[in-house]
């Protein structure tokens, strides 16, 4: 792995600001057109992968996924990763070229400029303070799902501890999938805590692994069956992460 020097961190960190802004600010008109109407989303989706592989690439970033299952187009899924860096989003976007999916996140991110602008208006916001908030996201998962689409949640509810390798999984996305009765896919993202975590000294370009695991069926689980497929998702993703440290 290639490690940035003091103080050439400083500037890669500060061009991963401008690479996250400049497209949008370049794509600005196209974003505004794709979501003036729901069933538009798809041509947003396409967008924000453009925006991701510029900045991906822009931080000299490749990525090398391994698929132990494959993805049928027009199909619904629930994507769920470890949690451990601000490139997670990028790399899921661009990991998920054919299979158009909507972001369930916290509600903080929508106050990030410009960024927070398209955030707010094509993602499901959550506040996990509030079991409403909670509640309110079943319901406009719902919506999503019936139209079409995917939905992508990081189950530990936010970025761990540098020292954690894999937090305890929220209940949340495993509910989702049981009531909707579609097959949860767990995604590891071997390298993103070493490439671009969130200690500002650290990291450099590289490869960023990914393994796309066997997906897991919940045709006829029901929501007490939520726990046993939350803790399977956790000890795959959690395997992996440890096999390839």
């Amino acid at each position: 792995m290639k490690v940035i020097k003091y103080p050439l961190w400083i500037l890669y960190r500060i061009w991963f600001y401008i690479l996250v802004v400049l497209p949008i600010i370049i794509l600005f008109p196209f974003l505004i057109i794709s979501i003036l109407k729901e069933t538009w989303y798809p041509y947003f989706f396409r967008l924000a992968r453009i925006w991701s592989m510029v900045i991906l690439l822009g931080m000299g970033f490749g990525w090398k996924i391994t698929k132990e299952q494959h993805l049928e187009k027009g199909k619904s899924y629930m994507f769920i990763a470890n949690h451990t860096s601000m490139i997670d989003i990028m790399l899921m976007l661009v990991v998920l070229k054919n299979t158009p999916f909507v972001f369930v996140g916290k509600k903080e991110l929508a106050k990030i400029p410009l960024f927070g602008f398209f955030y707010k208006r094509t993602c499901i916001l959550v506040d996990r303070n509030s079991p409403r908030s909670r509640q309110a996201v079943f319901l406009r998962a719902q919506k999503r799902l019936q139209s079409g689409l995917s939905i992508c949640i990081f189950p530990e509810g936010g970025v761990p501890d540098e020292r954690v390798i894999l937090d305890e999984f929220k209940g949340g996305a495993f509910r989702l999938a049981i009531n909707h009765q579609i097959p949860v896919v767990p995604l590891s993202f071997l390298d993103n805590k070493k490439r671009f975590s969130y200690i500002f000294f650290s990291g450099g370009p590289g490869i960023l692994r990914v393994i796309k695991h066997k997906f897991i069926n919940t045709i006829g689980l029901k929501v007490e069956d939520t726990k046993g497929i939350s803790n399977k998702a956790h000890e795959i993703i959690l395997n992996a992460l440890e096999m390839n440290s």
